[in-house]
């Protein structure tokens, strides 16, 4: 058998998802041919993990300014991108420019006007561009999805959707490059293209118009005094500075040999700080979010973030002309990084809850499984669609290209454009993302 040749670009916390499938299940019929990061230290961290787990060879590895490079000499048939968010259009231009494929990490850009760059790309080159939306294949996100498709409640009219970060997921987002608007897009963008995918995914419908507010109401330097915890300010960083023991917000990288490996010792040619204080004052993004979204098939949905609870996860409620469905995640405490989730919670912190009430009947509780593996289980289950040669029918349109990528990242945007202007925004202002659609699954 041919191998299909990767490449990868980006090799911090997220790149583990892709390239270990590749290195071990689906090794006979993929193959990792390159590595390309800012870091050779993080570079070589992976390549010495992969060695000593699956056992492969060697790849050859890249620094980003030898990116074209390397697509020159190993000649991939699809690259993954998982650099930071700002610059995921530049590397997947660079790929579809080449003639490779691209799978890129949610989001899929961080604005409109990059999202355009990356569409023309597709338009003129004929690859494609997968965005990997994990939360659409986890067991409780799909049994929604098909309750809905069945005609459970009818049609739907409007959508609650509450998420809830923790103070350790949510704080992480302040700990690091994501805390930084111009990078990230903030987390109506960064984390919420996740939740406004599922919206869409699930009621089969394509965005219109967004009205949203936003503040930074508990993490950096200001919140932080008027609280009374002026203290917690006092260092730049947790890791190394005797005086952040105690901090409850504090992350030591030394502790953890992921962490250390893929982050401490990789400061030096990175200049990444992983571990910066969560209340020090050049934060730009919101942690509390809300927004009002309607589609274009008159849906309403109504969303909030909050990155600062006590407890981790997410409630739905799904309203239609015929019933009514209500979904809750409950998620263990924990942060996403390297090779592995490091948790600070027992698996006995996580569950889910589904229930489906009809318009004039008793409500049924819907038993719901939630396997091991990340993103509730769903990660096995799309890195098969990504690497088998012969992956499962897929009925529910869980895989995703480029423009329903836009899909989410545009509620963002156009959400980071209501909170500066005060005024609602029409997505079509932002880019005419397939004018004569209604549903989501008339986009690639």
């Amino acid at each position: 058998m041919i191998r299909h040749r990767y490449a990868a670009v980006g090799t911090g916390g997220r790149i583990p998802m892709f390239i270990d499938p590749i290195a071990d299940t689906y090794r006979d019929s993929c193959q990792l041919v390159g590595l390309c990061d800012s870091s050779a230290t993080r570079r070589r961290w992976h390549q010495n993990r992969l060695c000593s787990e699956y056992g492969i060879d060697s790849v050859p590895d890249y620094g980003v300014e030898d990116f074209d490079r390397m697509l020159g000499e190993t000649k991939p048939d699809t690259v993954i991108v998982c650099v930071p968010d700002y610059l995921h259009h530049e590397f997947i231009v660079h790929s579809l420019e080449f003639g490779a494929d691209v799978i890129c990490e949610k989001p899929l850009t961080t604005d409109a006007d990059k999202f355009a760059v990356i569409d023309d790309a597709v338009r003129r080159t004929g690859r494609s561009v997968r965005t990997t939306f994990n939360y659409r294949w986890a067991p409780g996100a799909t049994q929604v999805r098909q309750l809905i498709a069945s005609g459970a409640i009818g049609s739907v009219k409007h959508v609650d959707f509450e998420y809830m970060l923790n103070t350790a997921h949510g704080a992480d987002y302040f700990r690091r490059w994501h805390s930084y608007k111009e990078l990230s897009g903030g987390l109506f963008v960064h984390k919420s293209t996740h939740h406004f995918d599922l919206i869409n995914w699930w009621i089969d419908s394509i965005p219109e118009t967004v009205f949203a507010m936003g503040s930074l109401a508990f993490y950096g330097r200001d919140n932080a005094i008027a609280r009374g915890q002026e203290p917690l300010t006092r260092y730049p960083r947790y890791t190394g500075i005797k005086e952040s023991e105690g901090d409850p917000f504090r992350m030591n990288l030394e502790g953890d040999p992921t962490l250390n490996g893929l982050y401490r010792e990789a400061e030096s040619d990175s200049g990444y700080i992983r571990d910066e204080n969560v209340f020090r004052a050049d934060i730009d993004i919101e942690d509390s979010l809300s927004a009002t979204i309607r589609y274009r098939s008159g849906v309403i949905a109504s969303y909030s973030l909050n990155a600062y609870c006590p407890a981790e996860g997410f409630r739905v409620s799904i309203s239609g002309d015929e019933g009514r469905i209500e979904y809750y995640e409950r998620h263990a405490a924990h942060i996403i990084t390297g090779d592995r989730d490091i948790k600070f919670e027992t698996n006995s912190s996580r569950g889910a809850s589904l229930k489906l009430q009809r318009l004039f009947e008793d409500s049924q509780n819907i038993p719901i499984n939630m396997p091991e593996g990340g993103h509730g289980g769903a990660d096995p289950l799309i890195q098969e669609q990504m690497f088998s040669p012969h992956p499962p029918p897929e009925s529910l349109g869980r895989n995703a290209g480029h423009q329903q990528g836009a899909a989410s990242l545009l509620v963002g945007a156009a959400g980071n454009r209501s909170i500066t202007t005060g005024q609602p925004v029409k997505m079509m202002d932002l880019f005419p993302l397939s004018p004569k659609a209604t549903r989501l699954s008339e986009l690639i």
